[in-house]
């Protein structure tokens, strides 16, 4: 882009920001238009548009957007510190390495965090075994950021009977409801639960020059080839180099941060598309890769004055991994549905959304009508076929033609507790393509997550028989082996000996860096936290934009 700078590497810019998803991208908008000089680092290519595919085999197969998968980046996982971790096929951490992030790949199914998700250890008590707590901010601090979110991102969506208030309306009107969206409204209906629009980061009516939705069906881990989807590829990055103070350094993969002798962080040492070491020297630095490279990132800038890791002097540097927990209940109906076109979901249920002490278990959640498995042939070949159907031969055809396109499922998205089981840390043989210490997972679900994922996929069930499904099955419940939502490892606080990070997201113990993403989350939410990520990060822009002014970075 002919606007676009190239920043001489031995100048100090004014922030280098590590990260282009949902946070990076929406910060280097908002301090390059405010007239910062900024490097936008992203491992991933700089793709466009254009770019972008349907072929399933290259996205879903060989993690094409996810930089090749494990194979390539050599990701261990594990359940607990007992195990030896391994290398799955399926990749156990899953974000997206492009231009933008994982906000290229999401479903765009967007839901803010609700007034309770915010004080809820202080409504409910502490929970043994976990670092339950509050965040240091509260829903109505963030409300403004929620608003400028759907404005300025564009989401379509209509409010629903169990929101949080909202200071204005959704910018434009949901996008057509489902054929699995009417079937789930009737059967939530017959067992008095109450169906609701699902707001998506998905354009109903073009917006800034972005067309609106053509309804092809390819949302869930694929780019958007018309820019309706709400990523910071479409709706950020073009702002932030339009305005002469960004350079989007593509295929940058940054290995450490250094820190000068008076304790502030001073360089970016990176590994270029040619895998030779460069580095950017910084006036600040702010760490928005993800709830898990972001971590990844502080453990492997450990120095001397850092001997646990950059900003780590709490500990809490990669602790309280949260993924939420999922479940699944599927279901075939008599006629076609035809689930393969248009976005994920359209439709969903809060009945369930607050803890509620009469069902035995912390948590609550949602459950949505979505097309999942059956949203593509390959994905339904090989993760959506019932449990009684072999996997060959005419049997499995004849089910397959019949059942793509008249299946459907109901996904359930509930809690993760934060707890110290369960976090990454740098892999002591593994290493990815550019040498550095692979990233490794150690994941077990509270049994509260679990207990309230069954809850809600008993509840499915009851809604797919209530809707007139002839065959409905549940996929079993069990600890959870990976995930998209990637959040708490540098959680914020007001605390320095318990959070990575202050209500700012400047760190506690570096004051030139910040750290912004899922990371950042001090609970999970119940599900889709990338509004929240969004949000967060429009706030931290706007302190950090302000601290810079005042001289007090």
């Amino acid at each position: 882009m002919a606007d676009s700078p190239s920043f001489e590497q031995r100048t100090p810019v004014d922030f280098a920001i590590i990260g282009s998803g949902a946070a990076g991208g929406i910060l280097a908008r908002e301090l390059s238009v405010a007239g910062f000089d900024v490097v936008l680092f992203e491992q991933g290519k700089y793709r466009k548009a254009a770019d972008f595919t349907h072929d399933e085999y290259s996205v879903l197969i060989n993690s094409e957007l996810l930089g090749g998968g494990t194979r390539v980046n050599g990701h261990t996982f594990r359940h607990d510190a007992s195990e030896i971790a391994t290398s799955p096929r399926m990749p156990a951490i899953r974000y997206a390495q492009t231009v933008g992030g994982s906000s290229v790949h999401f479903s765009a199914n967007f839901l803010r965090l609700r007034p309770s998700d915010f004080k809820e250890r202080s409504m409910l008590g502490p929970i043994s075994g976990t670092n339950f707590a509050d965040w240091p901010l509260t829903y109505e601090e963030l409300e403004p950021y929620y608003t400028k979110v759907e404005w300025e991102m564009g989401v379509s969506g209509a409010p629903g009977p169990f929101d949080a208030p909202r200071s204005r309306p959704f910018p434009m009107p949901p996008l057509p409801i489902k054929s699995c969206g009417v079937l789930f409204e009737k059967g939530a209906k017959a067992i008095g639960l109450h169906s609701q629009v699902q707001p998506h980061a998905i354009l109903s009516k073009p917006m800034n020059g972005r067309a609106a939705c053509m309804q092809c069906g390819h949302c869930m881990f694929f780019g958007c080839e018309v820019n309706a989807k709400s990523s910071t590829l479409a709706a950020m990055i073009p702002l932030a180099e339009a305005s002469g103070h960004c350079e989007i350094r593509a295929e940058s993969a940054v290995f450490r941060i250094e820190t000068n002798s008076a304790g502030r962080a001073s360089e970016v040492l990176y590994y270029d598309a040619s895998g030779k070491q460069q580095a950017q020297r910084v006036k600040a630095v702010i760490v928005s890769a993800n709830g898990a490279e972001s971590a990844r990132l502080l453990l492997m800038s450990a120095s001397d004055q850092h001997p646990d890791g950059l900003a780590n002097s709490s500990g809490f540097v990669g602790r309280n991994l949260m993924f939420n927990a999922h479940a699944t209940a599927n279901a075939v109906f008599e006629r076609p549905l035809n689930e393969f076109k248009g976005v994920q979901a359209s439709r969903l249920v809060h009945d369930f959304y607050e803890s509620d002490d009469k069902r035995g278990f912390y948590g609550g959640g949602g459950i949505d009508a979505r097309a999942l498995w059956s949203s593509t042939p390959i994905l339904h070949a090989l993760r959506g076929m019932p449990p009684d159907v072999r996997a060959w031969g005419k049997d499995f055809k004849d089910a397959f033609a019949y059942n793509f396109t008249r299946q459907m499922t109901l996904a359930s998205s509930t809690t993760s507790l934060a707890m110290d089981r369960n976090n990454i840390t740098l892999d002591p043989t593994n290493t990815d393509q550019w040498g550095r210490p692979a990233l490794r997972a150690t994941y077990r679900d509270h049994d509260d997550d679990l207990a309230m994922a069954r809850f809600l996929q008993d509840r499915s069930m009851e809604i797919l028989d209530a809707a007139g499904a002839k065959k409905a099955w549940a996929d079993p419940v069990h600890a959870t082996d990976g995930g998209e939502h990637l959040l708490g490892t540098c959680r914020m606080g007001d605390d320095p000996a318990s959070s990575v990070v202050d209500r700012y997201h400047r760190s506690h113990d570096v004051k030139n860096l910040f750290m912004c993403d899922g990371g950042s989350m001090v609970t999970s939410g119940r599900g889709q936290p990338t509004m929240t990520i969004m949000a967060l990060a429009f706030r931290a822009a706007q302190h950090i934009a302000a601290a810079a002014r005042a001289g007090n970075i």
